[in-house]
């Protein structure tokens, strides 16, 4: 799978730029490779949730969303940095993957999220790489019930290791929301930041 994603990011490029894009494709395979999910159940102890191919086709097309970040995180914070963004949203692959790119003018950075269908497991994982410093996230892993999708990972913040969920909630067909939270014991869950998602016109 992980080759197969490499392969869709690359494979349309000029002849060239054959060279890089070669390096590039073994590059995120590897990385993909480095970051499989071990745990097969949420901190809770139930499986990780399962979804559908077509999970994520709401969110194609072109979206404008506000940010709500908590400007401080683990402190018990009520206090977030409001900012605008849009993101433009497109299938590859016949929809196993999709990727977003994500401009947030008022910060100086961007984001892309990268997210593999695994028809094996029924099973989205969702990779973030941000501008400011061009890593490849740890994926968190899961899918969608209904309108709601939940998404279960684990990283490292402030230097400690965390558990992170992702909840996404269609609200029809012109609108979204996202929520991240993080977690150092599994229990006690922080939501540090929220998008509030509006298909552009």
């Amino acid at each position: 799978m992980a080759k197969q994603v490499a392969q869709s990011v690359t494979d349309k490029w000029p002849y060239w730029q054959a060279r890089s894009a070669r390096i590039l494709r073994v590059t995120l395979t590897y990385r993909a490779r480095q970051m499989t999910v071990r745990n097969s159940t949420t901190p809770s102890g139930a499986p990780l949730p399962t979804g559908d191919i077509h999970d994520f086709d709401f969110l194609f097309g072109r979206w404008n969303f506000v940010n709500r970040r908590l400007k401080q995180r683990w402190v018990g914070s009520n206090d977030w940095d409001v900012f605008p963004a849009s993101l433009v949203c497109e299938s590859h692959m016949g929809g196993m993957v999709n990727i977003d790119q994500n401009l947030f003018p008022t910060q100086g950075w961007s984001g892309m999220a990268l997210r593999v269908f695994d028809l094996a497991r029924r099973q989205w994982s969702i990779y973030w790489i941000n501008s400011a410093n061009g890593v490849l996230q740890p994926p968190v892993v899961g899918g969608f019930k209904g309108d709601h999708g939940e998404f279960h990972g684990d990283d490292i913040d402030q230097g400690r290791p965390i558990k992170v969920v992702f909840h996404w909630t269609r609200l029809g067909p012109n609108a979204a929301r996202w929520e991240q939270a993080f977690s150092l014991d599994g229990r006690n869950w922080e939501t540090n930041w929220i998008m509030e998602h509006t298909r552009a016109t």
